[in-house]
């Protein structure tokens, strides 16, 4: 099991300094990129893990984790990076990136937006393994939940031994509720992200999240696997966990803020 106390700790630091710039400890800076199909966010650590600082932008440049808008993409990292840059003093030269499971042959055109902005790629993840540089788990299953993939990671003595994606996601929720209501896609974006209203929307969206869970139930030995954990945008979603648990029959569990694991795993991630 997760010691979620820790994580919920950190990932609140992490949270936290997309307002508040922390002093970093030490020499080196270490950057993780995370182009997703509803967010890009660069996250910034010290040597020793410690977050540093973290800015996000809402895009639409991305589907399926593939990028469509080569220089909308690069425009959005470009001003990010220069915001970070701002706000900490120094320049930011190395970064890792990750992609969803599976989709590793768009690896070339993430890294291309990362030079573009000015860093040097010094590692490439899938997303769900850059997720357990965050939780550390030695036996399970992660699952990452963005906006346009459902990816897993099964992870066996601590060692990855199979990846897994498929193309539902929030976005999918998201159109769901925009047909629900009659509205456009953001006003339905903007409901989805308002927990106030989770309890009232998660009834139209139980049939999308019950496939995300027959994808997680469709690649994972249920005699091997005794814990599923989540994170990802979607994630963030109250009651997720719950109906998953339930059509797969498997514990699983979520932090308090799912949404900033994965990128500031990435950064974990990124070497000298």
């Amino acid at each position: 099991m997760i010691d979620l106390e820790r994580i919920n700790s950190y990932m609140d630091r992490v949270a936290q300094s997309e307002m508040t710039t922390f002093i970093p400890e030490g020499q080196r800076l270490k950057v993780g990129l995370d182009l997703g199909t509803a967010y890009i966010v660069l996250v910034v650590l010290d040597e020793f893990n410690n977050p540093v600082a973290c800015e996000k932008q809402a895009a639409n440049v991305l589907r399926d984790g593939i990028v469509v808008d080569f220089p909308g993409t690069l425009r959005i990292v470009k001003q990010l990076k220069a915001r970070l840059e701002e706000r900490i003093g120094r320049d930011l030269t190395h970064c890792a990136i990750a992609m969803p499971a599976g989709t590793e042959s768009s690896a070339r055109t993430h890294q291309y937006v990362a030079e573009g902005a000015g860093f040097e790629v010094t590692a490439i993840l899938d997303e769900p393994s850059a997720a357990n540089s965050i939780y550390q788990i030695e036996n399970g299953v992660v699952v990452d939940i963005g906006g346009g993939t459902t990816g897993l990671a099964v992870l066996e003595n601590g060692q990855v031994t199979a990846i897994y994606d498929e193309p539902t996601g929030g976005t999918h929720l998201t159109l769901v509720l925009a047909g629900n209501y009659r509205i456009p896609f953001a006003q339905a974006e903007s409901i989805k992200l308002d927990f106030a209203r989770h309890r009232e929307i998660l009834p139209i969206v139980k049939a999308v999240i019950e496939k995300m869970a027959t994808i997680i139930r469709r690649n994972i030995d249920p005699f091997k696997t005794d814990t599923i954990y989540l994170c990802g945008g979607t994630c963030c979603l109250t009651g997720i966990e719950a109906i998953i648990e339930r059509e797969t029959g498997i514990p699983t569990i979520k932090p308090e803020n799912p949404f900033l694991v994965t990128p500031a795993g990435i950064a974990m991630n990124c070497l000298p």
